[in-house]
């Protein structure tokens, strides 16, 4: 239950992180640190308007996008404090759940017969395709140096307190981190502050939706964000620690998490289009290179 808490309260607070964090770098206040929340609040409470051509999957996908990625929360643990759910191989169910909700807001787009959306559409699907190795190559480093292939068992018995794991959970954390930034639509792939529709990818696919659907993706959106810093942070907490220094250590973390992409946003210009591709597969190199180096470990028996 904890890690889900954890979970929930990064959702509820990471935005709010990142704004700060943006606006302090460039010498201004910002907006409050709940206004994601306040925004939130004024979609739940307006009317969905759906295009003509739209059918039923217009109006369930929001719904099934959020319940997707509640459900991949369930499989996160934090530690030694195991998940909600948790079996052999859960790894993949988890990156599957995501990508079924992914899938259902890809064709609720396709289906507004906007150009726009199919554009932004085609970027997604493209940009998920070439991230997804670089998932499976940092659980595969994991589930090798562990031998579990259980997110619980895995985080639980990963202890990075030498010299050599510690530097392959670095590693880890920070594919993790790229792969956040890629799978949330954040800076360098894309700009979710963006209004040119030439140049957006997640924001192309809910030009259509409005009201509750709307409220739906961007809460979708934030628990992901958590989802992805939570992983970084099993990472890099040693397994250890326990109890609730194990808990203020990981909300730490998470305040760090937010921070760091808040930086990466101030400072890093988005990709053009043309680039994303090299930067995409550069994201997989690193889930190799962490592969390869525990690899070594385990051979050398360190």
């Amino acid at each position: 239950m904890i890690p889900f808490i954890l979970i929930l309260v990064g959702a509820l607070c990471l935005k709010g992180v990142i704004n700060k964090t943006r606006a302090r770098l460039a010498g201004r206040t910002g907006v409050p640190f709940f206004q994601p929340l306040l925004s939130v609040g004024v979609l739940l409470r307006k009317g969905e308007i759906y295009s003509t051509s739209s059918t039923l999957l217009t109006q369930v996908a929001p719904a099934l996008y959020l319940a997707s990625t509640l459900g991949a929360a369930l499989l996160i643990p934090l530690g030694v404090f195991p998940a909600l759910v948790s079996f052999n191989g859960d790894f993949i169910l988890f990156a599957y759940l995501l990508a079924f909700g992914k899938l259902v807001l890809v064709l609720a787009a396709l289906e507004s017969g906007s150009s726009f959306q199919g554009m932004g559409s085609a970027r997604e699907v493209l940009f998920s395709m070439l991230v997804e190795p670089c998932f499976f190559l940092l659980l595969g480093t994991l589930a090798l140096v562990t031998g579990y292939g259980s997110f619980t068992t895995i985080f639980a018995k990963f202890d990075n307190m030498s010299v050599n794991l510690l530097m392959l959970s670095l590693i880890l954390a920070y594919g993790f981190l790229n792969v956040a930034l890629v799978e949330n639509g954040r800076l360098p792939v894309d700009d979710p502050r963006t209004h040119l529709e030439l140049t957006m990818v997640h924001e192309a696919m809910v030009l259509d939706l409005s009201g509750v659907d709307l409220a739906f993706v961007h809460v979708a959106g934030w628990l992901k964000l958590s989802i992805w810093g939570l992983l970084a942070v099993n990472a890099v907490i040693p397994a250890r620690t326990t109890g609730w220094m194990l808990v203020g250590w990981a909300l730490v973390a998470l305040a760090l998490y937010g921070v760091i992409i808040g930086l990466v946003e101030s400072f890093t210009a988005r990709n053009r289009m043309t680039k994303n591709a090299t930067y995409l597969v550069t994201v997989s190199a690193i889930g190799l290179l962490g592969f390869a180096v525990a690899f070594v470990l385990m051979t050398s028996g360190v």
